[in-house]
């Protein structure tokens, strides 16, 4: 009998695990394509097949799909964000061609373009902070110049917060131009700076599934420049009126954007004019945000996105009505980590759902300022915001790890060499 297959493009190291287990679950045969399937460890340790092509060529995509269909009846075609989010884009191209469910490619390509997203909201009177377009040093400092300082650069097209930087005066300003220009910042393409307002307030996002806004989190970071999460809660707490009015803001995102076909995460500040949309990603938000929401409300994100995917109905009832907080163990230094200990102990807390460490003894840390820094999470969860509170900080009290500077300018310098995130 012939199996029926969901194929993902590309892997993840956060939640790729957990779409292999949703589409098993859903009787469903996980197939990987990947330009280097190496780099996801759960493919080899849980033996799945996975298939080694380059996911750039769309062309070769089609063909190896096509091979695989002589074998496997495709039920489903999904991708997951690498630093400019394209495996999820050619997954959209890939269901069009073989007539499969999946998200419109153009408009997930232009609103993976932080410049073209920015444009359509503006345009469509979506409140965004003000921001200008760089492409070299000299653009950077007059643009700068003109929305005031302090700003922020990150690239035109990335994800994870990687080379996203707060920039408080002229300084700061020439120094990450210079790293983002300067070749220690990996582009997939020509460098393009968005110069954006340093808009400031609260943090919140939105989880939406195709047009219903599934729940909204407030998080905040740790220290700047850098915006690295440190806490996040779910769902936030807001009023009526302020959750109606983040909830309206968001979906006009998508009516901007022409999205609305599955998974959007939309991340907001909450400033003197009200929520002003900082980016939409056209996609399920990382790992733990899927794992909170099922902690908050009992929706499985990630197996009612597979559903949607292979073409069946999916179910956004919410069972129940929890909070969830996460807090993101965070290096307070580079060097070398020599020990961590306590998550066992965490772990064991009643209310605790998840202890999570991302990194052995012996390995060497180079903060990057993004979503790479972070050395584990703990998530606890209960019936209300102050009890789960209070699980959480007796949890990570009882972690403690211990790290070691490197003893060279030249051996940091070795660890934090270029590399493609997920």
């Amino acid at each position: 009998m012939t199996s029926r297959a969901l194929i993902l493009v590309e892997g993840h190291r956060g939640m790729g695990l957990l779409y292999v287990q949703a589409a098993q679950r859903l009787g469903l045969h996980p197939i990987t394509l990947s330009t280097d399937p190496d780099r996801y460890d759960y493919l080899a340790a849980e033996k799945l097949e996975a298939i080694r092509v380059d996911t750039d060529n769309l062309d070769g995509l089609i063909r190896e799909c096509s091979l695989l269909r002589a074998s496997h009846d495709i039920a489903g075609i999904t991708g997951f964000s690498r630093t400019d989010e394209s495996a999820y884009a050619t997954a959209g191209k890939l269901c069009r061609y073989f007539d499969l469910p999946g998200p419109n490619p153009a408009s997930v390509e232009r609103c993976c373009d932080k410049f073209a997203q920015r444009r359509l909201l503006a345009e469509a009177g979506v409140p965004i902070p003000a921001y200008r377009l760089a492409t070299n040093a000299t653009d950077v400092e007059s643009f700068a110049a003109e929305i005031g300082l302090p700003v922020i650069l990150k690239p035109a097209v990335g994800s994870g917060s990687c080379g996203v930087r707060l920039c408080r005066n002229l300084d700061e300003l020439a120094e990450h131009t210079a790293y983002l220009l300067g070749g220690k910042h990996i582009w997939r393409s020509s460098p393009r700076i968005l110069v954006e307002e340093f808009a400031q307030g609260p943090y919140y996002w939105a989880d939406i599934m195709g047009n219903e806004v599934i729940g909204i989190a407030a998080a905040d970071f740790g220290p700047p420049p850098h915006f690295v999460f440190r806490e996040c809660t779910y769902p936030a707490l807001l009023s009526n009126d302020e959750h109606k009015c983040i909830a309206d803001v968001s979906l006009s995102c998508l009516r901007a954007l022409g999205l609305g076909w599955g998974p959007t995460n939309v991340e907001l500040l909450w400033t003197k004019r009200g929520p002003v949309v900082i980016e939409v990603n056209p996609r399920l938000a990382g790992s733990p945000v899927p794992e909170m929401v099922q902690l908050t409300c009992g929706v499985d994100l990630i197996t009612e996105h597979i559903k949607l995917v292979i073409g069946n109905e999916w179910n956004l009832r919410r069972r129940h009505s929890h909070t969830a907080a996460v807090r993101c163990l965070l290096p307070d230094r580079d060097g070398t980590l020599d020990w961590i200990d306590g998550h066992s102990q965490a772990a064991a807390l009643p209310g605790i759902a998840e202890v999570k460490l991302l990194l052995k003894p012996k390995t060497p840390i180079v903060r990057r300022g993004d979503y790479t820094d972070k050395i584990g999470h703990v998530i606890a969860a209960s019936p209300n915001h102050a009890q789960t509170k209070a699980i959480l900080q007796r949890a990570v009290n009882l972690i403690h790890w211990s790290i070691t500077p490197f003893p060279t300018l030249g051996e940091r310098e070795q660890y934090a060499a270029p590399y493609f995130p997920d």
